[in-house]
């Protein structure tokens, strides 16, 4: 069974702004197994490496510049999991199988690994619950304020892809991902097991826009870190695509922000969890889906307002 994200690697086109990027968003810089690239690990101990873009060793970009090249997903049980899916994705371009790892290429250009996980369970994060009409769940105690955020996991990752039909039921019938909600003919939410949160990913119709990297995000552990580390962000200098705000569609709290890495990255908490019995909502793509309730261009870190355009 697939477990989730567990590496993303990045072709990067500015090093030491990545590098300060991925520092300030609260990943852990570690001494990295290969050689020439930088490593960075959330909590969990799922990985983010960054090369140049012009490293041989990485696989084809589906765009030009910084941006994501591979992703890896952990697997719960390779001696199951890996022959199963090499029988799956035999006939898949860019095949490759070896005793540790089944790769292929999706119909969107993406390279995806699968091998076994190595990610960690951590001890649940202490978090202050919140206190609604008729359930108190936070007694003598405050919510607390965040410095920055520090990332838990990868959450999941986005793309624009121009071919949205294709690239689903490749990751639907070819890999077993279960659809979790749909905007008609322009996108879908996409997890990996039936039992889980929201999205491990999520593929993006838009007019016109070829293959690419939408954004990558990373789970915290509530609301006030999102704001933490939005704040901390803004702070150190990086602009804010949109957020704070929430997510109708998975009833997530967001933050993005725009990445040297490509695309944005995005803190989020409190998605839904879903089962197999969920049934999934197709629904017209619309701004009140997107978004409930967003703020343009992040908080001022000293003001706590709204940053405002020059």
């Amino acid at each position: 069974m697939i477990t989730g994200i567990e590496i993303l690697k990045f072709g990067v086109e500015d090093r030491a702004a990545s590098n300060k990027f991925l520092a300030d968003f609260g990943l852990t810089h570690t001494h990295s197994d290969i050689e020439g690239a930088d490593l960075y690990q959330t909590q969990n101990g799922s990985k983010i490496y960054l090369f140049d873009c012009d490293d041989a060793r990485l696989p084809q970009a589906i765009e030009s510049g910084s941006t994501l090249r591979e992703v890896i997903w952990g697997l719960d049980d390779i001696a199951h999991d890996l022959p199963d899916l090499a029988v799956r994705l035999q006939d898949v371009n860019g095949f490759e199988a070896t005793e540790e790892s089944v790769q292929c290429i999706d119909p969107n250009g993406m390279t995806i690994r699968f091998q076994k996980s190595f990610t960690h369970e951590i001890p649940a994060l202490r978090t202050e619950g919140i206190n609604q009409y008729g359930t108190v769940n936070r007694i003598n105690a405050a919510s607390p304020v965040y410095e920055k955020g520090q990332p838990v996991a990868i959450g999941h990752v986005v793309f624009f892809t121009p071919d949205l039909e294709k690239t689903e039921q490749f990751y639907i019938e070819k890999l077993g991902f279960y659809l979790s909600d749909a905007y008609r003919n322009r996108g879908a939410f996409l997890r990996c097991r039936g039992k889980g949160y929201h999205h491990d990913l999520f593929l993006l119709s838009v007019p016109n826009k070829p293959a690419g990297l939408n954004h990558v995000a990373f789970v915290v552990r509530d609301i006030h870190e999102v704001i933490g580390g939005g704040l901390n962000m803004n702070r150190s200098d990086w602009s804010t695509f949109i957020g704070p705000g929430r997510h109708p569609i998975s009833s997530a709290y967001f933050w993005y922000v725009n990445s040297p890495l490509g695309g944005a990255f995005e803190y989020y908490t409190n998605d839904d969890y879903l089962t197999e019995e969920w049934q999934p909502r197709v629904e017209e793509h619309c701004l009140e889906l997107f978004t409930e309730w967003a703020i343009e261009g992040g908080l001022d870190d000293h003001t706590r307002r709204q940053v405002k355009p020059a």
